[in-house]
């Protein structure tokens, strides 16, 4: 039998969540409900009104764009260092991904370059919560404010992390959380959406379930029974998609989610053992977590200088491993330097990049479209604090204390 890879990182509850469903035998509208309790746990341990489990967290950035009223042809502001499924989410909708530069501190999209990306033509801003640490939201928010615009907060990697003393994903208009296996929370996959706004509550859910013409903020996910009896019933009102959680996706969800303070301080710990570890050494720079902001450390990132450390990229990583450190990365290629960018590789053809009025603009994806993002990606160190083990947590941080010693 094989031995738990990460102990403790699901409990014995949720074996008997997981049990609950599978002798109940699988029912669409009826059971333990697991999907209806993790929204209403999740939502309340947030404060807002409404949450919505949805099969993984690319499918809640897609809900969350059509719920926010993006169509074919707008433009959304994305940040171009973060996983791709940000701007993927907008090309799923039909939309033109804008790429806002990033902060060089921070790491996060930098609220000036969001200012001068927007157009006649832009519907929302997505700004990601980047390994833990909040975009800077009000600045943001103000800009969507005198624009009309839809703020989206992608917080697949920023689980109780706080703005200004604000929970991250409770800023903006509607936000997406990951169950991905890496996440402070996990489902083995799965997502959440949360918003205050019922009306958009509303639109997420019927969108993320086959447009039933029954479904509201609140709803199960399916039609009542009696609604879908008679041979001549009205099932669909709305073109939707089908994203919706699964019920053991649901049981393993509320587990987590009655753990997450616990959960989170974890990774939030591991991040912390990182940032002594480093000190005051003056080739390694951590992502800077302003003074009223609480990192949620996802993992722990840092700029390596090669030219100060006088050693490469990868001989870093090297000695890292031989004192015993796990495994490290670096950060993603900037997604409009990943080929299904550069070569225009988009469902259905895409959109009128290549047109001779969109060389050298925002469109184009070339060379110095956001700069400081293009200078930082190659010197981004990743390190993993999705630990369990706060002992040994320690001890890889530990590693890089020796590591960064032995330069």
């Amino acid at each position: 039998m094989l031995q738990p890879k990460h102990p403790e990182r699901v409990s014995d509850k949720a074996l008997e969540y997981l049990r609950e469903v599978v002798q109940y035998g699988f029912g669409n509208s009826s059971g333990p409900n697991m999907g209806q309790r993790f929204e209403r746990a999740f939502a309340q341990r947030y404060g807002v009104g409404h949450a919505i489990g949805l099969c993984n967290g690319t499918a809640t950035l897609h809900c969350c764009l059509a719920a926010a009223g993006v169509s074919p042809g707008d433009e959304v502001i994305v940040p171009p260092l973060t996983a791709g499924a940000t701007a993927f989410a907008v090309l799923h909708q039909g939309a033109i991904p804008v790429f806002a530069d990033i902060d060089p501190r921070t790491f996060n999209m930098d609220p000036e370059s969001v200012r001068r990306r927007v157009t006649s033509l832009t519907r929302a801003i997505m700004p990601v919560g980047l390994y833990g640490l909040s975009a800077d939201m009000d600045p943001i928010m103000r800009i969507a404010e005198e624009h009309d615009l839809a703020v989206i907060e992608d917080n697949a990697q920023c689980f109780l992390a706080t703005y200004k003393g604000r929970l991250a994903g409770t800023t903006g208009h509607l936000a997406s959380f990951s169950l991905q296996a890496s996440k402070h929370l996990t489902t083995g996959d799965g997502g959440v959406i949360i918003t205050d706004d019922e009306n958009l509550a509303t639109a997420a859910r019927k969108f993320s379930c086959f447009g039933y013409h029954t479904l509201h903020a609140g709803s199960t996910g399916t039609m009542p029974k009696n609604e879908r009896g008679p041979p001549d019933s009205i099932r669909h009102d709305f073109l939707g998609w089908n994203y919706r959680m699964s019920e053991l996706q649901a049981a393993v969800a509320l587990e987590q989610t009655e753990r997450i303070d616990e959960l989170v301080e974890r990774h939030a710990a591991s991040g912390k053992f990182f940032l002594e570890a480093v000190g005051d050494c003056p080739w390694l720079r951590p992502q800077h977590t302003p003074d009223d902001c609480v990192n949620s450390y996802w993992t722990f990132a840092c700029v390596f200088e090669a030219d100060k450390a006088g050693l490469s990229w990868d001989d870093f990583r090297k000695r890292f491993y031989e004192l015993g450190g796990d495994f490290a990365y670096g950060a993603w290629r900037l997604t409009y330097n990943e080929p299904v960018f550069q070569d225009r590789q988009f469902l259905g053809g895409g959109f009128p990049v290549d047109s001779e009025i969109y060389k050298g603009t925002y469109r184009d994806y070339g060379p110095g479209l956001c700069p400081v993002a293009e200078e930082l990606q190659p010197k981004l160190f990743q390190f993993k604090t999705n630990y369990m083990d706060m002992d040994y947590a320690r001890r890889q941080a530990d590693v890089l204390r020796k590591t960064i010693d032995s330069v």
